[in-house]
């Protein structure tokens, strides 16, 4: 189909070649740097590709400016990770996520549609979702080990939290020891998160980053 559509646009080009041109020069879609990292870059393709998975995903995306500030953050943490020599997700891993992806869907050609409406492709959102593996498992390794969890903690959060939340639906309280490890591991995420962002603030200040306007200028 892609070769018949080229022989035709072909035959097209050489009957009206100005008219052709101008119109191939009007719908082109041209990208742009919207940001610069210590020499490196992001394309404005990039943001868009980022906000279509969370529409994927999520049904929604966050603004530019949000999609943005994520992937200025995974450059950061990607660029630590591969200075440290951190493994890449094994092919399997990214098979899982993709199957579970692929769950949310009433079916491959429901899937495959909704990818054609977001402008994806199979392989951007292979190597989206590979991109978003790697610096979410370097986060976890570089800051699970500093989080310390205590009793206390638990048992606060079940009291104070987990209790409070039930009773707005009648639903039952489960024992504490039901739930201890569920409630461990949710602080766990809690304090890596908290940490992750203080580690990102502190270090983003330390880079040179540029922010570029619509008309290309910091």
């Amino acid at each position: 189909m892609r070769r018949t559509i080229f022989i035709f646009v072909m035959f097209a080009a050489l009957a009206h070649a100005p008219c052709a041109a101008a119109a191939a020069q009007s719908s082109r879609v041209v990208d742009r740097i919207v940001a610069r990292i210590e020499g490196d870059i992001i394309l404005e393709s990039q943001v868009r590709e980022l906000g279509a998975l969370q529409q994927l995903i999520e049904d929604h995306a966050e603004s530019d400016d949000k999609l943005l500030e994520e992937l200025i953050e995974q450059w950061v943490v990607g660029t630590e990770a591969a200075a440290a020599h951190f493994p890449e997700p094994a092919k399997s891993e990214i098979d899982r996520e993709l199957a579970r992806l692929g769950e949310h869907f009433a079916s491959p050609e429901n899937y495959a549609s909704r990818l054609n409406e977001l402008g994806l492709s199979p392989a951007q959102v292979r190597q989206l979702l590979r991109r978003q593996i790697y610096v979410e498992r370097y986060i976890d390794y570089k800051f699970r080990s500093t989080v310390q969890i205590e009793p206390e903690d638990i048992d606060s959060y079940y009291q104070k939290e987990l209790l409070p939340e039930l009773a707005k639906t009648n639903q039952p309280a489960p024992a504490p020891a039901a739930v201890e490890g569920q409630i461990r591991e949710l602080l766990v995420q809690r304090g890596i998160s908290g940490q992750t962002v203080k580690w990102l603030d502190e270090t983003k200040s330390r880079l040179k980053i540029e922010i570029e306007t619509s008309s290309g200028k910091p």
